[in-house]
């Protein structure tokens, strides 16, 4: 079997095909070859005794790619969001798959909050204001909304959207969820129904996963329920919103405003939204820290030795 380096590969306790980045741009390459034997894509045709993927960014898994790996028994993805695996292949092979999502899930939770923050107070749109010389001309900026009080729709509340909650606690703000299922341990009201959900609440944070259910999960339905006074923040996936129709209840004053880290067609955004000073845009970068990484690098490791251990995945989904 060809290898990706030399020395490493004789005590090196498993193999892992890497795909996704080539060799030379894996950013933690040194740490990998220390511990198992890596193939790449172009010896794909060498792998079908292959038991464990590493999966890097966004790299499609496709039914096409899982073909090619009779053998796979397990998927390490480097990211927090899992929509560029075909899962449901995945469940009828049972392959395992964990994701990066603990990795991730402070940073994350801080920027939601952070986006949250810049959209009650217009902190943004009150620096372009000054920025542009129109203080002294026009005056004071508009008041924003105090944070403290608000009633906050989580939507998903896994590793991301617990933290979310954690930080928002803090804020004085009452907590609702929406997830595929009630979770007992949780004291926080849980509707089943999301436009349930945005019925009860001033804010809806967006942070579960992308999957054929979830898609559109946000709509003119959820928006119309959640009112005038609304605002949304979504640090998922750009798909959970029908971006067409949040841009018509931004641009038609249905809803207060929006934080938004993802888009639907990335990086293409939307020109309406580029108009509006009641949305703050972010270049998706939520979960772009060195921290970050640096723990998904960790994370990634444990679930590659607990697999060759025959120990529980860390962070399963």
């Amino acid at each position: 079997m060809a290898a990706i380096t030399g020395e490493a590969e004789a005590e090196a306790p498993g193999v892992v095909f890497v795909h996704g980045s080539p060799p030379f741009g894996l950013p933690f390459k040194d740490r990998l070859l220390s511990r198992f034997q890596l193939i790449h894509t172009s010896e794909l045709a060498e792998s079908s005794h292959v038991k464990v993927m590493l999966c890097m960014d966004h790299t499609p898994v496709t039914s096409q790619t899982l073909h090619k790996l009779p053998s796979l028994e397990c998927i390490v993805a480097s990211s927090a969001g899992v929509d560029h695996i075909d899962l449901p292949t995945c469940r009828l092979r049972g392959i395992a798959v964990s994701n990066g999502s603990q990795a991730f899930s402070e940073d994350v939770a801080d920027y939601a909050v952070a986006l949250l923050m810049d959209v009650l107070r217009k902190i943004s749109a009150g620096d372009r204001y000054l920025r542009s010389g129109l203080w002294p001309a026009k005056g004071d900026y508009p008041l924003g909304w105090k944070l403290g009080g608000k009633r906050v729709g989580i939507v998903g509340l896994g590793n991301i959207g617990s933290e979310v909650a954690k930080r928002l606690v803090a804020f004085g703000c009452g907590i609702a969820y929406n997830s595929r299922k009630k979770r007992p341990s949780v004291s926080f009201p849980y509707y089943a129904d999301v436009c349930d959900l945005a019925a009860n609440s001033d804010i809806l944070v967006i942070c579960c996963a992308l999957t054929s259910e979830t898609h559109h999960i946000i709509n003119k339905d959820v928006m119309t329920a959640l009112g005038k006074e609304g605002v949304i923040i979504n640090v998922g996936r750009g798909s959970l919103i029908n971006e067409k129709e949040l841009v018509q209840f931004l641009v038609e004053g249905q809803i207060r405003g929006a934080g938004l880290d993802v888009f639907e067609n990335e990086p293409i955004v939307p020109r309406e939204l580029l108009e509006l000073d009641n949305v703050v845009l972010s270049p998706h970068n939520a979960v772009v820290t060195p921290e970050a990484f640096e723990a998904m690098q960790e994370l990634a490791i444990a679930n590659l030795e607990a697999f060759f251990s025959n120990k529980p995945l860390l962070s399963p989904i």
